[in-house]
């Protein structure tokens, strides 16, 4: 998604642009902010990384996903993040020459658009298990996910083609690293990077966030389900059944309880509750990380989509400062993904704080204590209601 070149107080000269450089307080200022920001999402994708591989009970099929993203996001951090930071501190001059743009570009294109078909496929996953839960986890094994995740990474690799055989030639004069400006390829690569994945997302948040509010109706407020939810239509909310007494002259016997009766209805509480826990957890998740997404991105690919058909294919006439701003914007959401899931995720918050503070012992063991106490803990709410 990279453009090294725009016009910021600049001269044209054959369809490129020679930019003035920052002055030293500037390059002080922007280099501090542009490191911070490289190294926090080097080191937040990283965490995840490891984290996935340390943890054994993190290492589920669901959580793949989530790697190849960290994978993705790592990977922007590493490979395309420091070229542009020193092509911005220069003032937009591209100094690594005509065939590493090519490079530079692929890379670039490859790897945001994995970041963002992740966070898409992430999002139908997410929904087939909250609607599906029954069938879908049967069919969630890594070697499906393993599939996912390289088709993912070819859609994103087949992006970055069409440039380096000749359907459209990017923009490198020496001076200037620009992606093609090719009307057809830029309304396909927009397209297929961020738009169709974009709607992908934003229908499949709609449905979980329908899916929660239809399950939260069935609730009341103290979260039993509503009549006919158990048992067959059994209310369990009604008045328990009377017991039959039986009058035998000497004593008084029960016949016949609700015991049983009242043990199903619980774990049907239980299970209903964490049916709607879950739904509602799925819903916020993805409702904060479609925004997030959407507030990075959204900006950046609408000028990158009208950029050619309002400057042309030669150069850019977007101002520098708006063109950077928009594209480091779009980066800044490889470093907030890994926070967004950690937030909503214990185990990943726990494993994040045993490996910043070095406690890398035993850290399997204090996740499946933790996780065991959880589970009492919901057992036990049922039977306190």
């Amino acid at each position: 998604m990279v453009v090294a070149g725009a016009t910021n107080g600049t001269v044209e000269t054959r369809g490129s642009l020679v930019m003035e450089a920052y002055g030293r307080a500037e390059k002080v200022l922007i280099g501090g902010a542009l490191a911070v920001l490289t190294l926090s999402t080097i080191c937040g994708n990283m965490l995840v990384v490891i984290s996935v591989c340390v943890v054994k009970k993190l290492r589920q099929p669901s959580n793949y996903l989530i790697v190849s993203l960290a994978v993705a996001d790592l990977s922007v951090a590493l490979a395309v993040m420091p070229f542009v930071s020193v092509t911005d501190l220069i003032g937009g001059r591209w100094l690594f020459g005509h065939f590493f743009c090519n490079v530079f570009i692929a890379m670039d294109v490859m790897c945001c658009t994995a970041s963002i078909m992740t966070l898409c496929v992430i999002s139908i996953d997410r929904y087939l298990g909250i609607t599906k839960p029954l069938t879908y986890p049967v069919r969630q094994n890594g070697c499906c996910m393993a599939k996912m995740i390289v088709s993912v990474w070819l859609l994103s690799a087949s992006i970055t083609l069409p440039p380096l055989f000749g359907w459209a030639q990017n923009v490198n004069d020496g001076r200037v690293c620009l992606i093609s400006q090719d009307f057809g390829y830029t309304v396909y690569s927009t397209a297929v990077a961020f738009y169709i994945p974009m709607s992908v997302m934003l229908i499949m948040y709609y449905r979980i966030y329908r899916a929660a509010k239809l399950s939260a109706a069935k609730h009341t407020i103290t979260g039993f389900p509503r009549a006919g939810e158990c048992r067959g239509g059994k209310d369990f909310l009604s008045p328990p059944l009377p017991l039959v007494v039986v009058d035998s002259g000497e004593s008084t016997s029960v016949r016949a309880t609700d015991t049983e009766e009242e043990e199903e209805s619980l774990d049907c509480v239980s299970k209903n509750q964490s049916i709607f826990k879950r739904e509602q957890k799925a819903a916020a998740t993805l409702g904060i990380v479609v925004g997030a997404f959407t507030f990075c991105w959204l900006p950046f690919f609408l000028v990158s989509t009208a950029r050619p058909f309002v400057c042309g294919v030669e150069c850019s006439c977007v101002p520098l400062w708006l063109e950077r701003t928009l594209l480091w914007l779009g980066y800044a959401n490889s470093l907030i993904n890994p926070f967004i899931y950690a937030f909503f995720n214990r185990d990943l918050r726990t494993t994040y704080s045993n490996l910043l503070r070095c406690r890398y012992r035993n850290i399997n063991r204090k996740l499946s204590a933790a996780g065991m106490h959880e589970a009492l803990k919901l057992a036990e709410k049922p039977s306190d209601m």
